[in-house]
């Protein structure tokens, strides 16, 4: 196992550490993911999701990165811009970050294994989950043209 960052995060079967929380991250969605999360997260994303997937565009048309992540947290976190929260009637905050940004900060110490199992961006859309019980990687499939979310993996 390497080594990785105090502050948080790495990816692909390797230790994730964020105020000394200890968690096993495997290359997809760990299965074991409490539904209670995942509905709470699913609820939110099919509302917007549409434009998620534009601001994700966005940051890869703009060459910004070609990894974009939505970190996504019950309270309010300073170091990524805002896009969506309570105020319009979601579960969760939802901002905009990428990955060389949370490389820079110190939330991912190896950025190539990050780009190994980082999913099509045109498919997929990386959430950074933070809460009290659980701090991982989701990434979720954008909803078909029906508003229909297919393999949640």
């Amino acid at each position: 196992m390497a080594v990785f960052s105090k502050k948080a995060v790495a990816v692909g079967r390797k230790l994730i550490t964020l105020e000394s929380k200890k968690i096993i991250m495997d290359d997809a969605n760990d299965p074991e993911l409490n539904p209670k999360y995942l509905g709470s997260i699913t609820s939110d994303f099919i509302k917007i999701s549409d434009a998620l997937k534009e601001a994700s565009y966005q940051l890869r048309a703009r060459k910004i990165s070609p990894f974009p992540i939505f970190p996504i947290c019950k309270t309010e976190v300073a170091w990524a811009t805002k896009l969506y929260g309570y105020e319009q009637g979601l579960e969760w905050h939802y901002y905009i970050s990428f990955l060389e940004e949370f490389f820079q900060r110190g939330l991912i110490e190896n950025e190539e294994e990050f780009r190994k199992v980082y999913r099509d961006a045109d498919e997929y859309c990386c959430l950074f989950v933070l809460d009290k019980d659980f701090v991982n990687f989701v990434f979720l499939p954008y909803p078909d043209e029906n508003g229909v979310l297919d393999d949640i993996a």
